[in-house]
């Protein structure tokens, strides 16, 4: 468990005067970790951390490598933010920075490989209701963390337009399918799961390691193209129907930042406990997390986004620690910079929706925007975009910074 310190203190300022707005993502108990350089540059992308509304550069620490810096245990990391928040903090000397505003950004780290799990049981209760109105959760859901292997390749930071995909789509009367642009294009409101520290081939660990092999966390959004989806994901699971894009955020927030914010994990009375890998008194005590998750959309047509949906990573059905302890289970090897999507996470109202497709209930119920305007799901020049902060009484907002993209025609 990550424990509170200094660097948790709401009462702590930053001679970056940006830092210390109440409504700032990234205040001195934040600094997440970017990849970036200066905007229209050819220079090489270098490790940064947000303060504020600017970007130190850590090229000058000797840390030129954010896998190398992912690798690194659990007190070596505290030990790096404790002398960053000592950089920062009111009081101490300035030092050069560069504002987010003159910056462009890349991944932020090297993803060798993506996994999606499916850890939002009311997601899941919703879109089974779609397809097995009698049968809408399986019946392995409460028993094993449900993931796929997806493509690394095409993982895009914010602000990087996606094309609309073409694929096999088959009407349900029709005999045959056809080769056609996607007309469901969906937005999935997810948080993704950076790996710090791997484990050997062959060797798992268990749930109580779970946090020494977290690095921290970003906002992922999973697209989907719907009608590609049910016809080619049987009996293998999602494949081109996802693998045409998935956007994250620039920013990572740490594990050590996101301390306060833990939750006890329970689960509901009378629904299956895990099995004991997955299980552990400290486990119990502060595996979830209280973080607030948001959709907004913008048409082209609108002067400003609307909020869409509200939801809160606390409804998720499996814990961050389950997720990476399961996945290493087999002996699978877990490295650094391994990206684990946490899947949609919706909570049990309507309202709390993480995608198009339980807001408009399969695209029966279009949405009605503030313009007049209604969508089912998305078209072309429509900008999506996932927010995400966690607040809490005595401790200082942290947020996740962006995480948008734009829906450009079919080729």
């Amino acid at each position: 468990m990550t424990t509170l310190d200094h660097t948790h203190d709401a009462a702590a300022r930053s001679w970056v005067a940006a830092a210390n707005d109440p409504a700032t993502d990234f205040p001195l108990q934040n600094l997440p970790f970017c990849a970036f350089r200066s905007l229209g540059s050819l220079e090489p992308f270098r490790v940064g951390v947000g303060i504020g509304d600017q970007i130190l550069d850590l090229s000058g620490w000797g840390i030129t490598d954010m896998n190398a810096l992912m690798a690194r245990r659990g007190t070596e990391r505290r030990a790096l933010r404790h002398r960053l928040f000592d950089t920062l903090k009111e009081g101490a000397p300035a030092v050069a920075l560069l504002p987010q505003a003159h910056a462009e950004f890349t991944r932020p780290c090297r993803i060798g490989d993506y996994t999606d799990f499916y850890t939002g049981i009311h997601h899941a209760r919703a879109v089974g209701r779609l397809f097995r109105p009698d049968n809408p959760l399986l019946p392995n859901y409460q028993w094993v963390p449900i993931g796929y292997h997806g493509r690394a390749s095409s993982v895009v930071v914010s602000g990087t337009p996606l094309r609309r995909p073409r694929g096999q789509v088959k009407p349900p009367d029709a005999d045959a399918p056809v080769f056609k642009a996607s007309a469901r294009i969906d937005c999935e409101l997810e948080l993704g799961l950076f790996v710090g520290p791997g484990n050997a081939l062959g060797e798992p660990f268990g749930i109580d390691e779970a946090d020494e092999h977290a690095f921290g966390l970003t906002l992922l959004n999973d697209w989907s193209a719907r009608d590609i989806q049910p016809w080619e994901y049987q009996p293998l699971g999602p494949f081109l129907a996802k693998s045409f894009g998935t956007t994250i955020s620039p920013w990572i927030v740490t594990m050590e930042a996101l301390a306060p914010f833990r939750l006890p994990f329970t689960r509901p009375e009378g629904d299956p406990q895990p099995l004991p890998y997955l299980d552990s008194p400290t486990h119990r005590a502060q595996a979830a997390f209280d973080i607030e998750l948001e959709i907004w959309l913008r048409t082209p047509a609108m002067a400003a986004p609307v909020r869409l949906s509200r939801s809160n990573l606390r409804h998720a059905y499996w814990s961050l620690a389950q997720m990476l302890t399961h996945h290493a289970s087999n002996g699978c090897n877990l490295q650094p910079g391994d990206l684990l999507g946490t899947g949609t996470i919706s909570g049990p109202q309507p309202e709390e929706a993480g995608s198009l497709l339980e807001l408009t209930a399969g695209g029966k119920q279009p949405l009605t925007l503030p313009n007049g305007e209604q969508r089912t799901f998305l078209l072309d020049g429509d900008e999506l975009g996932l927010r995400a902060y966690a607040e809490k009484p005595g401790f200082r907002r942290v947020g996740f910074g962006a995480c948008d993209g734009r829906i450009l025609p079919a080729l």
